[in-house]
């Protein structure tokens, strides 16, 4: 039997050792699919053109107007977990140039793989990491209000740093 709801969601991803943190605030639509199963999708906002970063690293003759600046990016970003209180895989598509899809099970090493569509290159690239998950915790299983997986991302054998992918449920 498949039930959904409505929920407003937190999603953050931060490196615990690195200058890297992301936070989405938004609704999301939870799908009870079994007893200890859901999946969970959100649409992230909008996102600026450019980051500020590629603002600042260009030269001033090169920078944009302000207004081209604020210009929003027209395909929306999909994010879809599949939860439970084994593993988690989590999938972002719909943005034009680039996808990713995460599988975590504690105590697993899991593939993260990246997909880069390139005009440049004339064809789509596939990019394969591994990871591996320290914690994997949904807190109710029953109806997940918390879910949070604390890995480490790894490329053949150099670290690429540790992650905590924290979601807050709103019931």
């Amino acid at each position: 039997m498949l039930t959904h709801h409505r929920k407003p969601v937190c999603l953050s991803l931060v490196s615990t050792d690195l200058p890297f943190w992301s936070v989405v605030e938004t609704a999301a639509t939870i799908y009870q699919k079994d007893r200890d199963r859901f999946h969970l999708v959100l649409t992230e906002p909008a996102l600026p053109e450019r980051s500020p970063w590629e603002e600042s690293a260009l030269e001033p003759s090169e920078a944009a107007p302000a207004e081209s600046t604020t210009a929003v990016r027209e395909s929306p970003r999909l994010l879809w977990l599949e939860i439970s209180p084994y593993r988690v895989i989590l999938t972002m598509q719909g943005h034009g140039n680039f996808s990713y899809r995460h599988f975590w099970e504690q105590g697993v090493y899991g593939l993260s793989r990246y997909w880069l569509r390139s005009e440049d290159f004339g064809h789509d690239g596939q990019m394969h990491l591994r990871n591996y998950t320290r914690s994997l915790t949904v807190k109710n299983p029953l109806m997940p209000e918390h879910l949070r997986v604390e890995y480490e991302l790894w490329a053949a054998k150099v670290q690429l740093g540790h992650y905590v992918l924290n979601v807050e449920i709103q019931h």
